[in-house]
């Protein structure tokens, strides 16, 4: 589990292709900490587990599912990308809860500088509009953002000076692909809407405000 909050970038090294997927290595440039081998670590938004660990380098394996799904068959030798080790149950929740398991890819439309703040407009490579809410949150490329605006697949995000400087927000461009995961808790009240959508109890369908106390929503 994440936060979204990013801990530093990371270079590739090593690029090698792997059982159907591809295995890369890269090189920190924040200390790892205490680093232990077979921990998750979230590489531009997608959770993947570490091994041969040093305080600076660590190499991954990324699955298949994992290339069709995100931008990471597109890095290259040198580049760079955003990383988050996991949340600790003592850490503070300053983002959102990332599960680090990404949705879609989504095409950059739109770059604007309005004063201090960088506005980037998104345009979502799948039908999952429905899970984007205006002021809700949303993971791109691994960071916690507030969501300005949305309408049908488009959305937008105000991207403060910060984040401009210490993720690799400044290396997008107009036409670029990023890495989506929308908001999970979302995607857990939906199916649960769905799957009691069949229970009926005197013509009434049985999600209410208990069921949801019951399962942690309310």
């Amino acid at each position: 589990m994440f936060t979204g909050l990013i801990e530093g970038t990371g270079k590739l090294l090593e690029r090698k292709n792997a059982g159907g997927g591809l295995s890369f290595r890269f090189e920190t440039d924040f200390a790892l900490n205490d680093p232990e081998e077979g921990e998750s670590i979230a590489i531009n938004g997608i959770c993947l587990t570490a091994y041969g660990m040093g305080t600076r380098r660590f190499s991954v394996d990324v699955s298949p599912e994992s290339v069709s799904r995100s931008t990471l068959g597109g890095l290259r030798i040198g580049g760079r990308v955003n990383m988050e080790r996991a949340l600790k149950l003592s850490d503070r929740l300053g983002g959102h809860i990332v599960s680090g398991h990404v949705d879609c890819t989504a095409r950059i439309s739109g770059i604007e500088t309005k004063g201090d703040f960088t506005l980037f407009s998104f345009v979502l490579g799948q039908k999952l509009e429905r899970y984007v809410i205006e002021k809700g949150s949303i993971t791109i490329d691994g960071i916690s953002l507030t969501v300005n605006s949305c309408r049908g697949r488009e959305f937008s995000v105000s991207i403060i000076p910060h984040t401009l400087q210490a993720t690799t927000v400044a290396e997008w461009c107009k036409g670029s692909e990023v890495n989506i995961e929308v908001d999970v808790i979302g995607k857990y009240v939906e199916k649960m809407l769905r799957s009691g959508s069949d229970k009926m109890i005197d013509g009434k369908n049985d999600i209410n405000p208990g069921f949801l106390a019951e399962h942690g929503f309310y």
